[in-house]
């Protein structure tokens, strides 16, 4: 061999080995960059399934808060300023995970943040209990207030009740009572004497005479005792200014008077004339005293 071909031979090995170098540092290089490029999309897929994750956590929480507030109950300033402040972590989590740009440092941060608000929700749920246990305390003490002051409403008008019948009843007892109650027509002389009568075409007036009832309940005192008297038609002969109150309401008398009652069987004694005449048929007189009717009587005149 001479030299030239060796010298030859040599530069292809060279060339050979050159080549060899620069395959290897391609395949290393492509190697590199499909397992960078693999691990990339690997992070890629792991980040975006942990936001996804931290989506749904959010959420979760957001769905709690919600459920909190479709209880019917009065929450405390306290609450209700805790309960914002965690709405507004929440809001500005929502939007950062939305916008998918999150790196891991970022996912970290969210990471922290929700674990924060689970620590804060245990607590606020904890709070939520203890104030419902105290409402429902609260409202059991209200329910027996209520209870007893409904029954003491209604004792207090049973009582009520009682005390009017009592007075009502006393009020009756207390009344004048009528006894020996006589209707009697007169015509009446020109001399001014009274003679009884039978017959309607000579009487003038009429005479009612009564006892008054032993009653140790009714004041001894002066007492109005009201006449009523009805012609044989059942019409009121009255004036219509006449008035007084029996039996709970408005009525008209014809005539009336005072007398003096002592509990001693004492006989009283009231004359009505009739302006107008009398005419065939029964009379009927009511007498009332104190509020209540005290007698009646009646006449029948030919």
């Amino acid at each position: 061999m001479t030299d030239k071909n060796y010298l030859v031979n040599k530069g292809d090995r060279n060339k050979i080995y050159f080549l060899v170098i620069v395959i290897a540092a391609l395949l290393g290089t492509n190697a590199y960059l499909f397992f960078k490029d693999k691990h990339e999309s690997q992070r890629f897929v792991s980040v975006n399934i942990e936001t996804d994750r931290l989506k749904l956590e959010v959420e979760k929480i957001e769905a709690e808060f919600d459920k909190v507030n479709t209880i019917n109950l009065a929450l405390s300033d306290k609450l209700v300023k805790e309960q914002r402040l965690a709405r507004e972590k929440i809001a500005v989590l929502k939007l950062a995970l939305e916008k998918g740009t999150l790196t891991e440092k970022d996912l970290a941060n969210a990471q922290k943040q929700i674990r924060e608000l689970h620590e804060f929700l245990q607590r606020y749920n904890e709070d939520l209990l203890r104030l419902k246990k105290e409402n429902s305390h609260l409202r059991l003490e209200m329910d027996s207030l209520e209870s007893f002051a409904l029954n003491a409403k209604l004792e207090a008008e049973a009582l009520t009740s009682r005390n009017e019948e009592l007075s009502a009843k006393v009020k009756t007892g207390a009344a004048l009572k009528a006894a020996n109650v006589f209707l009697t027509a007169y015509r009446v002389k020109s001399s001014g004497k009274s003679i009884e009568v039978s017959k309607a075409s000579t009487a003038k007036k009429l005479t009612i005479t009564f006892e008054i009832a032993p009653n140790q309940l009714a004041v001894k005192d002066y007492h109005k005792i009201y006449l009523r008297i009805f012609n044989p038609s059942g019409n009121l002969l009255a004036d219509e200014n006449n008035m007084f109150e029996a039996d709970g309401q408005e009525m008209q008398f014809t005539s009336s008077t005072s007398i003096s009652f002592n509990d001693d069987n004492t006989s009283y004694k009231m004359d009505w004339v009739n302006p107008n005449g009398f005419i065939k048929g029964v009379y009927a007189v009511i007498l009332y005293a104190d509020g209540y009717a005290m007698g009646r009587a009646s006449i029948a005149l030919r």
